[in-house]
């Protein structure tokens, strides 16, 4: 039974030829239930068994089975008629630029009404049409019923396993044409890349900045402290610091200040280089790292690897790509 938004229907500027869809619809109903009907009762065995079991029955429809083509062609008629109602409506209000467009666009109409056994099933078109016009209205919502999720998810199934095979055929080929040296690689570096440099060297210069600024600033004194306390380390390992120490009176003194200048030299020096990260300074260091990574018509051994570099590269991004693609979405909703 259908859930009829009865608000919507009223309100809307288009009330007559929804109803008109709601009357065609009943028509086709019976229409497909009168050619099912008939198409099992031309079997002699049915036959014999109506006029054993139920002989009223079969006496009564015998004539209507003799002139079925006369009462198909009635409901023809009405179908007719309707269509070509709605091809003037269309014509009057433009609704396909053409006054002949609408034929071609509802072949399915004309073609169903072909009184022909193979024609006929053609109105389940027609009824699939108006239950989808319909529910594009909001007069109907037929995503509530269960006949149309069942065919939805097996369709959408369907339609997954379809593109996903498509879409690894054509990964897979562009992985193999990137592996032969295709020109593909130099199109992605030289027409793709490199005019975007600039952008990729703003974009890696804010993210360097944001990660030197949310990881240094906070441990600034903690970092500090460690690189002194490395130094100091270090410079306690060293054999000539040591010899340094033996001198007699200054000796002692001289090694302990030079191990406080070295810590708080390479401490500074650190802490200068975070900050230039940290900041808009970083820009031109990484406009040089970007400059370098994406040559422009550099060639011989060089440009031999940063090719190689590229073609690994865009061969990971693109296996990364399929393994996404194989996962199935439409398991995950399996009950």
């Amino acid at each position: 039974m259908l859930n009829i938004n009865r608000q919507k229907l009223r309100s809307s500027r288009e009330f007559i030829w929804f109803l008109l869809d709601f009357l065609m619809l009943g028509l086709l109903m019976v229409n497909m239930a009168f050619i099912i009907w008939d198409s099992i009762y031309s079997f002699v065995a049915v036959q014999n068994t109506l006029k054993e079991t139920l002989p009223a029955l079969q006496a009564a429809y015998q004539p209507i089975h003799e002139h079925f083509i006369f009462y198909d062609l009635v409901f023809v008629a009405v179908f007719l008629t309707e269509f070509f109602v709605r091809w003037g409506h269309a014509a009057k209000t433009r609704e396909y630029g053409r006054w002949y467009f609408y034929p071609f666009i509802h072949w399915y109409d004309l073609v169903g009404c072909i009184p022909i056994g193979g024609f006929r099933i053609l109105r389940v078109l027609r009824v699939i049409s108006i239950v989808h016009r319909l529910h594009r209205y909001g007069i109907i919502d037929i995503t509530q019923y269960r006949v149309y999720q069942f065919i939805n998810f097996y369709y959408e199934a369907l339609m997954e396993e379809i593109s996903d095979r498509i879409v690894l055929k054509v990964i897979s080929g562009i992985q193999s044409e990137a592996g032969r040296g295709s020109p593909l690689v130099s199109h992605i570096q030289q027409q793709v890349l490199h005019p975007r440099r600039q952008m990729i060297s703003h974009w890696l210069s804010a993210r360097v900045a944001k990660a030197a600024a949310e990881s240094y600033v906070p441990n600034r004194g903690a970092l500090r402290n460690y690189l002194e306390a490395r130094v100091d380390h270090a410079l306690q390992q060293n054999i000539e610091l040591s010899r340094l120490k033996l001198l007699p009176v200054v000796g002692e003194t001289i090694a302990h200040t030079l191990e406080d200048s070295v810590g708080d030299i390479v401490a500074n020096i650190v802490h200068q280089i975070l900050e230039d990260l940290a900041s808009s300074a970083n820009h031109a260091f990484i406009d040089d790292l970007v400059a370098a990574a994406l040559p422009n018509g550099e060639s011989g051994h060089k440009g031999h690897q940063a090719n190689q570099a590229l073609i690994e590269m865009i061969q990971e991004i693109l296996e990364a790509v399929k393994t996404q693609v194989k996962v199935k979405r439409w398991r995950e909703n399996l009950p």
